[in-house]
């Protein structure tokens, strides 16, 4: 298994995991259109907009999971948040979590700047959650609270 940047010849496939990621953990179901111009978007800006990366086993996408960066002015550093992760489902329980999380976390103790990893991980997931504190993630002390700007303005 090879675990290496995603590329523009990945781009169909990570819509569909992406797609089949938010329907399994969130009872979500994404604007492929959508989706499509936002992974086209993150491989065209990665520092800006995400790193993609992708488990590779003999040319077969397996796994993926994505970096975007937040700047601490508390701790002046950066911490790398973890996203969009999804492993097809025949190959989970062989490792591929493992070793994209394994990539990410030596790329990050190459950068003096990075202070550490997050992610975050929908409250009913207990499989997702039982293979995050496997890795060495501990939860939050913090909530995360949001607003969809796009809903709201949808409703009104």
């Amino acid at each position: 298994m090879n675990v290496r940047e995603a590329r523009e010849a990945d781009v169909e496939r990570l819509v569909d995991n992406n797609v089949r990621l938010a329907l399994e953990s969130e009872h979500t179901v994404l604007d492929r259109g959508i989706l499509e111009r936002g992974v086209r978007a993150a491989l065209a800006a990665p520092v800006e907009k995400g790193r993609i990366f992708v488990a590779d086993q003999n040319g077969l996408v397996v796994g993926q999971l994505m970096l975007t960066r937040e700047w601490s002015d508390w701790r002046n550093g950066w911490w790398w948040w973890i996203q969009s992760v999804f492993v097809e489902p025949t190959a989970r329980g062989t490792g591929v979590v493992d070793r994209l999380f394994a990539h990410v976390r030596d790329l990050a103790r190459q950068e003096p700047d990075v202070l550490g990893l997050k992610l975050y991980v929908e409250r009913d997931n207990a499989r997702a959650k039982r293979a995050y504190e496997r890795l060495g993630l501990d939860e939050a002390r913090h909530l995360i609270f949001e607003e969809d700007l796009r809903r709201a303005s949808e409703r009104a």
